[in-house]
């Protein structure tokens, strides 16, 4: 009965996939693709899952507050990313991104009663991505993300995670050289793992509208895809499937290798109530 559910919700995805594929699909192939050397010479330091560099660290630190069984649990992750991205003769770039979040939590249970923070691993995961540009305007790509339950008990899901991933980009030249839409779409399932731990299946979504400023600033809306539709097993404090929050990042490039940027999101319908409050602080270092 859950595969036949979980089933019918990766047709689902695969449909919403194909809407967002098949306008790329159909224009034509340039002749010269973007290559990722001429994303480095051309980064603004946003968000920008279709233009990768070459390589990029990332330091990013998390606060995030959720519902708890008693009161309500905070959340502090120091992740380090790194993601690396190399051309391919015919014309696609490979992306490839691995994560190690570093983790303290705070909750309430039978082995904390006294609610401590908690510390350690938390799960790490590595990601491959296939992207095109079709255009200076339109790009787009699909990939995969795999999680594995590394956390300690208390800090991790006890599930492996597949995530399959899709999305395009739109560049906005009538608003700036460096604004663009770039929608994204990715469905976390478990797929193994700890039969007593809660089963993940659920719906992420980013419509990222990127606004490039002068001197190097950027503003983004909806930066990550934390708009969810929950299909798994239910987690503390869910009255329905949506969780839709407002979500926006300030970021500023630094220099030609160095971006900051500052992001903060707040539910607007918390449903399915994945965060209260969500603040994000990045640094990236590209080269």
């Amino acid at each position: 009965m859950m595969g036949n559910r979980r089933l019918r919700h990766g047709r689902r995805f695969c449909g919403l996939a194909a809407c967002i594929l098949a306008p790329c699909l159909l224009l034509p192939t340039p002749a010269a693709s973007q290559t990722t050397a001429q994303n480095f010479l051309e980064d603004t330091g946003a968000p920008d899952f279709f233009k990768p560099p070459p390589n990029m660290f990332q330091a990013m630190t998390e606060y995030k507050t959720a519902p708890g069984s008693t009161r309500e649990v905070t959340t502090e992750t120091l992740n380090l990313r790194y993601d690396h991205a190399f051309d391919l003769p015919s014309g696609w770039i490979v992306a490839t991104r691995w994560d190690l979040p570093l983790l303290a939590r705070n909750p309430i249970n039978s082995n904390n009663p006294n609610g401590d923070y908690l510390y350690g691993n938390g799960d790490i995961d590595a990601q491959a991505a296939l992207i095109r540009n079709v255009s200076s305007r339109l790009a787009f790509g699909f990939g995969m993300r795999l999680i594995a339950p590394t956390g300690d008990d208390a800090l991790g899901s006890g599930k492996w995670q597949v995530m399959p991933i899709v999305g395009a980009r739109l560049g906005l030249p009538e608003i700036s050289a460096s604004s663009y839409f770039e929608p994204l779409l990715r469905y976390d399932v478990s797929v193994a793992g700890d039969p007593t731990k809660r089963n993940i299946s659920n719906l992420q979504f980013a419509p990222m509208f990127n606004i490039g400023l002068p001197d190097r600033w950027s503003l983004t809306l909806f930066p990550s895809p934390d708009i969810r539709v929950n299909f798994g097993d239910p987690i503390t404090g869910q009255t329905g499937r949506w969780f839709i929050p407002f979500d926006v990042r300030v970021g500023k490039k630094l220099s030609d290798t160095v971006a900051l940027s500052l992001e903060v999101g707040v539910p607007l319908l918390r449903d399915y109530p994945v965060y209260d409050l969500k603040t994000q602080l990045r640094l990236n270092v590209y080269w």
